[in-house]
């Protein structure tokens, strides 16, 4: 069977099935072209809020089903390969931050969504790279704990110097990996690219950007740039969705090692049995199951991420 053929059945098993499927943007190109949404965790939380279908069929990693279905408890959630997680995510868990806000409860816990439902129940807000200012610059408390990601909170402390943000050692192992000699080397060998980098990065790596954003952001900002040459500086899925929406310029991944393994996991093929299983109810699909005291208490800081972000 061919890519094509496989998408043509998911498109007409989605229909049968009555699902909406849910890619994030560093998805392969062959999974996002037949998806209903793709877009960054901030974009695919008010997608999920929104959708009509029954069904949703999320094409990432764990702790954004959960999240689709915080936002959609009526609706069945699923995820295209059981596997995928993320390990910031699992970095800090729900005693460690209560022992935290016990001993500075004057803080208010400020969460990257990349977080556990379970961890979401002791914070106060979410936010997601592209809504992490927005939302901090709005809180009436100077006092803030940013965790999981030390270094987007450095890039937020950064530009917020008038509150007061405590950073707990987190992050993004897959961004964590770029190095300020990689980013050096393609620049000497691509002059006259702009470099766009993930606040996700470390500060050595965010400070040698011609722009720091999210994977949204980046992708905007290439598209709307009069510049023809980009060196990119987020998961390298990107470059191959730039190369196809943007044929008249070029892009440049900053270094091969900038894959998220766990994103790499879903397959199409994943997606055809989640469907099939969705279709026939023989359990094989993994469903994303929560209890309603969870759903309540974690979308709390979900719901309040909506309103400050816009």
């Amino acid at each position: 069977m061919t890519v094509r053929e496989l998408q043509e059945k998911i498109l007409k098993l989605k229909k049968e099935t009555n699902t909406a499927i849910l890619a994030h943007c560093y998805q392969a190109r062959e999974i996002c072209e037949i998806a209903d949404f793709v877009g960054d965790s901030y974009k695919l939380s008010v997608d999920a809020k929104n959708i009509k279908e029954e069904n949703i069929l999320f094409c990432g990693v764990h702790f954004m089903a959960e999240t689709a279905k915080m936002l959609s408890p009526q609706k069945h959630v699923y995820l295209s390969n059981k596997h995928a997680g993320c390990p910031m995510a699992e970095q800090m868990d729900k005693d460690m931050i209560s022992a935290i806000r016990a001993q500075e409860p004057d803080r208010t816990v400020v969460a990257y969504v990349n977080t556990t439902a379970a961890l979401k129940t002791v914070c106060d807000v979410c936010v997601t790279s592209s809504s992490a200012l927005r939302i901090v610059k709005a809180l009436d408390n100077d006092k803030i704990l940013f965790i999981p990601d030390c270094n987007l909170g450095d890039y937020i402390r950064r530009q917020c110097p008038d509150k007061d943000i405590k950073l707990l050692q987190g992050g993004c192992p897959t961004h964590a990996r770029i190095t300020v000699r990689e980013v050096t080397a393609a620049k000497e060998e691509y002059p006259d690219a702009l470099f766009l980098v993930h606040p996700e990065c470390t500060p050595k790596v965010v400070e040698l950007a011609d722009y720091v954003g999210s994977t949204t952001g980046i992708m905007d900002f290439a598209k709307k740039s009069d510049k023809k040459e980009f060196i990119i500086g987020t998961e390298n899925s990107i470059v191959e969705h730039l190369q196809y929406d943007c044929p008249d310029k070029k892009f440049y991944p900053v270094s091969r090692d900038l894959v998220c393994h766990n994103m790499k996991l879903t397959t199409l093929p994943d997606i055809y049995n989640t469907l099939a299983g969705i279709g026939s109810g023989n359990g094989d699909a993994f469903e994303i199951i929560m209890d309603d005291e969870l759903i309540v208490q974690a979308r709390k800081c979900i719901d309040e991420m909506i309103r400050l972000g816009g």
